[in-house]
């Protein structure tokens, strides 16, 4: 939910004049599908990524707004935790070197923010959950200054009638409750975009659903929360859990959540959008001026304020994005699923390898969602969440086979002949796939390292080896020498 929200109180009626506005929104959409021109002659790739503060202790550092505006810089933006910031990169296209482009503009970025940073008080970390966050974080004293994010809080708490309840059985044990949405700021992402036409939106989002679990599987960076040592990706329970708006009963109804996988396989973007206004209600109920039909038939392009407001409060691992640039409507896939880091060049190398795949089964001849049910996809997801790269997934033609395995034998391979299609320089596919090959290979992850370290400090307090093991990781974390090669 990037958007600023000044309203900050909802009556009946605004809910009623809201929902309306969201269907004309909806009818409006699927005329453009038909009718209107979407940018896609040259598709452009994405990468934002989300970073946790911390202090030369190894603390959380509630200070992102002191740091925000040391590092005054409008690619960096606030985020819900006071904890978090994001930086959002500037787009590329993966035939004239994104993916170089990307690695460099990131590594030139994070090293200016983190001296400017620093100044304050105050270091990046990249990683998927802050292993030194404490109960006493969790409290809306650690939610941004930004009222949106008071106010998105309060509505799910609303919705939901009761404190959430977070409950995650992993290698340990963690129940706790909270009063605010705070639990979400714990989970930082990168998210990955790719650029695509209507006609083929359905089939990258399906794609992009079809390989969610190796993805993780190969990528998990988030092992502990509250001093627990839970899923080797624990993020993907906590994020489920911390914005649920249904009570016990709602669920037991079959209500849908607000973090979905989703539950079948799309034929068109309309899909999503169209499950989003049927099953979903507002959060935020604030409705524009615009009226749609009547711009698209001026011929202008409709912003679609309260369709694109509503679908931010949606959490779908793979999102629909509708947006506009430079007047002309265009659609994304926005990949949300994987923790940032260890290192700048894992994060490119998992982008390399999701942009190469869904490139790949997109062009098959034979779609790999033809030939699995969306339940496995949906059981892939979990289990590699749960164990990392000692996942069993299950593959077509294959059966279940160990994640890494999977990704050497026959991952990689369509990974390279998917960058070569979006015209990635040999050069560039060798290195950042060549990264993935020697994790796989060493069954290395940024979760395993982090367990492995922690367990080896064994005699100390919890806290005092997580601190110090964050501490090493952020120093590793500079080095850029990617995971599998730690020692």
């Amino acid at each position: 939910m990037g958007e600023e929200v000044a309203q900050q109180e909802f009556s009946r009626a605004d809910r009623t004049r809201h929902r309306e506005k969201v269907r004309r929104n909806l009818d409006v959409f699927a005329r453009m599908l038909r009718e209107a021109a979407f940018d896609t002659d040259d598709p452009m790739t994405g990468l934002e990524m989300e970073l946790n503060l911390i202090d030369d202790a190894g603390d959380p550092a509630l200070k992102n707004a002191e740091v925000l505006e040391a590092i005054a810089d409008p690619d960096f933006q606030t985020e819900l935790g006071q904890f978090n910031i994001e930086i959002n990169l500037a787009p590329a296209k993966l035939r004239e070197g994104g993916l170089a482009t990307f690695e460099e503009s990131l590594r030139r970025s994070l090293n200016d923010a983190e001296e400017k940073g620093s100044r304050v008080g105050a270091h990046q970390v990249m990683i998927g959950i802050l292993p030194t966050l404490a109960e006493g974080h969790m409290t809306r004293d650690s939610l941004s200054s930004n009222p949106r994010y008071a106010l998105l809080s309060e509505q799910i708490l609303n919705a939901r009638g009761e404190d959430i309840t977070i409950s995650i059985s992993g290698k340990e044990r963690l129940t706790t409750t909270a009063d605010s949405i705070v639990p979400e700021a714990a989970c930082t992402s990168t998210q990955f975009h790719v650029q695509t036409s209507p006609d083929q939106f359905a089939a990258y989002w399906n794609a992009a659903q079809s390989i969610a679990g190796v993805q993780l599987a190969v990528s998990a960076n988030s092992p502990y929360l509250l001093g627990k040592e839970l899923w080797r990706e624990t993020r993907i329970p906590l994020f489920e859990q911390a914005t649920d708006t249904r009570s016990e009963e709602l669920k037991a109804q079959g209500v849908r959540p607000r973090v979905w996988f989703g539950e079948r396989w799309i034929t068109s973007v309309f899909d999503l959008f169209e499950e989003n206004v049927r099953y979903f209600p507002a959060l935020l109920p604030v409705t524009d001026e615009e009226d749609p039909l009547e711009v698209l038939e001026a011929g202008g392009t409709p912003a679609l304020h309260e369709l694109k407001l509503h679908n931010g409060t949606i959490y779908r691992w793979n999102r629909p994005v509708y947006d506009i640039s430079q007047g002309m409507p265009h659609l994304r896939v926005e990949n949300r699923l994987l923790a940032a880091g260890p290192t700048v060049a894992d994060t490119i190398a998992n982008a390399a390898l999701w942009f190469g795949l869904i490139r790949y089964l997109v062009e098959s001849e034979r779609p790999l969602w033809s030939q699995m049910s969306f339940s496995a996809a949906e059981e892939n997801f979990h289990v590699a969440a749960q164990t990392g790269v000692d996942a069993q997934v299950y593959w077509p033609g294959i059966g279940q086979v160990r994640a890494t395995e999977l990704v050497l034998r026959r991952l990689l391979p369509m990974a390279h002949a998917g960058l070569e299609s979006w015209g990635v320089p040999g050069e560039q596919r060798d290195r950042y796939l060549g990264i993935i090959e020697h994790r796989c290979q060493a069954e290395a992850s940024g979760a395993g390292w982090f367990v492995d370290r922690v367990r080896e400090r064994g005699g100390e307090d919890r806290y005092d080896a997580l601190r110090a093991t964050l501490l090493d990781y952020r120093d590793r974390m500079h080095s850029n020498e990617p995971v599998h090669a730690w020692d």
